[in-house]
């Protein structure tokens, strides 16, 4: 049996993510070793027991190495399944010193396609406006609601086709709706199969009834989405934000909803997350934030553990795997 380890700082978040199921599957797979390695000096420490480990399991809270660690505290490694999403800040270490990296990119890409897609349903019917001003006036509310298209033949925007962007294309086939998408990547024979439209980002923003952001928090996306964007948006039209905030320049998305109020903003991050208290858009009643709650959270992080158990049994038969990530790949993943 393959020797393994679990590598983590944050124990806690560990067995939150391998919970009871996930360990009793994973004990069958494996032979763990006792103990969480919670950072290189204890991976140090206990190198002699380490010499062994072919395979690594970690999920938030993996600790940072360098070339010449990895190898001094795991000489045998060939492999580290990651329960969690993006590996940007551990994985070229690791691929550098010849380590397969596995991420559960694509499970916690799952609640975000859930969330985004409940949320593009939600804002075609004027639900989040017309709620909460149907409390005061039903009236006032229905007259609100007849400015909405609900879902059919509806324009739906998707800024980004990656792993959440494809899946939330497929789930849009569920209503009739035409789905335009922003992504440079995107081949023209891809886009035929998802069923979507190639387009620039100015023509979404200014013909979609719904705009959803899904683009990698790279470098090259920072400040991508522009302010004469924003402005170009339709009446009633909503710009949803499961990316991430530095995508976008929150004084021109304020402009934007202040200067036509019947707008909406659904924004699950922002630029400063910690002070977004103090943010003039907290203060619309057209602007909706949440604290960060479209990823994979409560039991939904255990689906993470379970995909790279999924990843290691083909890795164990030498088969090819859907998460695995290379060094070319982290060049456009988040």
């Amino acid at each position: 049996m393959i020797k393994a380890a679990f590598l983590n700082e944050t124990p806690d978040t560990l067995r939150r993510v391998y919970a009871e199921r996930q360990m009793a599957r994973l004990n069958k797979l494996v032979q763990l070793y006792p103990a969480v390695i919670t950072s290189v000096d204890e991976a140090r420490a206990a190198r002699d027991a380490l010499k062994d480990v072919e395979v690594v399991f970690s999920t938030w809270g993996m600790p940072a190495m360098t070339e010449a660690e990895i190898k001094e505290c795991f000489p045998s490694l060939k492999a580290v399944f990651y329960g969690a999403g993006s590996v940007q800040y551990f994985a070229r270490p690791f691929l550098n010193a010849g380590v397969r990296v596995y991420s559960a990119w694509q499970a916690n890409a799952v609640p975000v396609v859930q969330y985004a897609f409940a949320q593009i349903l939600l804002a075609t019917k004027g639900y989040f406006r017309v709620q909460p001003l149907t409390r005061a006036d039903r009236s006032a509310g229905h007259k609100l609601f007849e400015n909405y298209p609900g879902n059919y033949d509806v324009k739906i925007g998707l800024l980004g086709c990656g792993a959440i962007g494809s899946r939330l294309a497929e789930m849009l086939r569920q209503i009739d709706c035409e789905v335009l998408v922003f992504d440079p990547f995107l081949s023209e024979e891809r886009a035929e199969k998802l069923h979507v439209q190639k387009a620039e980002m100015a023509e979404i923003f200014a013909e979609c009834d719904v705009i959803s952001n899904h683009l990698a928090n790279l470098p090259a996306t920072v400040g991508i989405i522009k302010r004469e964007y924003f402005l170009s948006m339709k009446p009633y039209a909503t710009f949803i934000n499961t990316g991430r905030g530095p995508q976008l320049d929150e004084k021109d998305l304020y402009d934007a909803l202040t200067t036509v109020p019947t707008r909406t903003a659904l924004l699950d991050v922002m630029t400063n997350e910690g002070h977004s208290n103090e943010n003039p858009l907290n203060a619309l009643e057209n602007c909706f934030i949440t604290p960060h709650i479209a990823g994979s959270s409560g039991l939904e992080v255990r689906r993470m553990a379970e995909y790279m158990m999924d990843a290691f049994e083909l890795y164990e038969k030498g088969e090819k795997c859907n998460y695995e990530v290379s060094l070319a790949m982290l060049e456009t993943m988040a």
